[in-house]
């Protein structure tokens, strides 16, 4: 049943990551952590064990998606390669931030987080477009923030990276193909930190890779790969107006469950 579970999450996190260029992690750590709970996983480990497995998910969600855009000639390479040097720094230091935060303070940490995207979403608020793209050491310097909140949230930085690109005059076509781009590198790094980490944790269950749970990330890889790139079809091709409400709407459910 629980597999049936992560095939279904795959889906959904396939299609926000072509989609929003979001890599999924909003809603794949949430449901990990409820799942983790069911099955009764240490509470000490299970958060952990959902953010590092769901950066696990997001390296298999982002190269199908991140082709797609590619093909569509959307990617900002140049963009990518400086934000990706400060990306692999940030992911780093989050990850050994979220490692020394207790499994319940970090969970409450991601329910604030989840609330504000669910506002900002709803809302659909957007910093002033400027003309202007930073230079080399503005974009490593933005992508060591961003790497380093992704890691501790467990997403691919999407919702960090869209509105920062589309602040500097990216279409949001290209925000979105560019920042998939960027949630590679952050989802390998962020990974493998957390794998190192939790290596020789003695709570963990079995089949467990540090704080990677490979059940999860096989069965949310198997379909998350296929329907990232129909997200990414429906990026360039419908207005997502009224899903980003609806996603927004199951966000602040999400992050109220977590704070309670």
């Amino acid at each position: 049943m629980e597999f049936l579970l992560y095939l279904a999450l795959g889906a959904c996190a396939g299609v926000l990551a072509g989609l929003f260029g979001v890599g999924g992690g909003l809603i794949i750590v949430p449901v990990l952590v409820f799942s983790f709970t069911l099955q009764g996983f240490d509470s000490s480990v299970l958060t952990h064990l959902a953010v590092g497995t769901s950066l696990a998910t997001i390296i298999f969600t982002t190269i199908l998606s991140v082709r797609a855009h590619h093909r569509a000639g959307a990617v900002k390479w140049r963009i990518f390669g400086w934000m990706t040097i400060g990306i692999l720094i940030g992911a780093v230091l989050g990850s050994v931030t979220a490692s020394r935060i207790a499994g319940p303070t970090l969970q409450k940490i991601i329910g604030v987080f989840a609330i504000v995207m669910a506002i900002k979403m709803a809302l659909d608020l957007k910093p002033k477009v400027s003309r202007e793209i930073p230079g080399k050491r503005a974009l490593a310097g933005v992508g060591v923030l961003i790497g380093w909140a992704s890691a501790i949230f467990g997403i691919g930085g999407g919702s960090l990276t869209v509105p920062f690109l589309t602040w500097r005059s990216l279409t949001m076509q290209q925000a979105v193909a560019t920042s998939a781009a960027c949630g590679f590198p952050t989802a390998i790094v962020g990974t493998i930190s957390f794998m190192v980490l939790g290596w020789h944790d003695p709570l963990l269950p079995e089949h467990s890779l540090g704080f990677v749970y490979l059940p999860a990330l096989i069965g949310i890889a198997l379909t998350s790969m296929f329907f990232a790139q129909f997200g990414a079809k429906l990026a360039h091709s419908l207005s997502p107006k009224m899903l980003k409400r609806l996603f927004a709407l199951m966000l602040v459910v999400v992050g109220i469950s977590f704070l309670a």
